[in-house]
């Protein structure tokens, strides 16, 4: 092998790990890929995590929004995360009588901002230890940050981590949280 095919063999290996490299920035959700180009709704949807959460985002008739420009940043909980409301929570917010107490709970955990894991960090260094969020809802999470991970609290006094941080989106980013953000009804 001479000089010329040594550099040629390192040069594509080189860029076979830059590609592997790339498209592993952004993290898997649910077992589903998230792609930069594609929308907040067209990525959820894929996630086995998030079924709910889509649902939801569909009964309260909040799926054009997310598919639009944007930016938006999106604490999405897990299906888990709403099992762990109390007994009948969903199903009655996800009735059609229900659709401005639901909306209002989705609402609640929408930025109307592309607040990558770093940016809220900052703020919340900067503010001194917490940080105020203010949601599309009208709703205020409050924000700190503790070994390394990303709380927010909700108006109710629950809090939610941050356990998968800067999914990013092609009209926003989303932060997969533990738990339902709940705000004041």
């Amino acid at each position: 092998m001479n000089k010329s095919m040594i550099i040629s063999a390192v040069a594509v290996a080189m860029a076979a790990s830059n590609a592997v490299t790339a498209l592993a920035a952004n993290p898997k959700i649910g077992g589903a890929a998230m792609y930069e180009d594609k929308n907040i709704v067209e990525n959820a949807v894929n996630s086995k995590d998030h079924t709910t959460l889509v649902a939801a985002v569909k009964a309260a008739g909040l799926v054009s929004t997310l598919e639009g420009k944007g930016p938006f940043t999106v604490f999405a909980p897990t299906n888990e995360a709403f099992e762990a409301l109390p007994k009948g929570t969903v199903e009655t917010l996800l009735k059609p009588e229900n659709k401005a107490q639901l909306t209002k709970v989705l609402t609640c955990r929408v930025v109307a901002a592309d607040a990558m894991a770093n940016t809220v960090a900052k703020m919340i260094k900067d503010d001194g230890g917490e940080h105020d969020i203010r949601a599309v809802g009208g709703c205020v999470l409050k924000a700190k940050e503790s070994m390394g991970k990303i709380t927010l609290t909700d108006e109710m006094g629950g809090t939610a981590t941050v356990t998968i941080a800067d999914v990013k989106q092609s009209n926003g980013v989303i932060h997969v949280v533990d738990k339902v953000l709940l705000p004041k009804m």
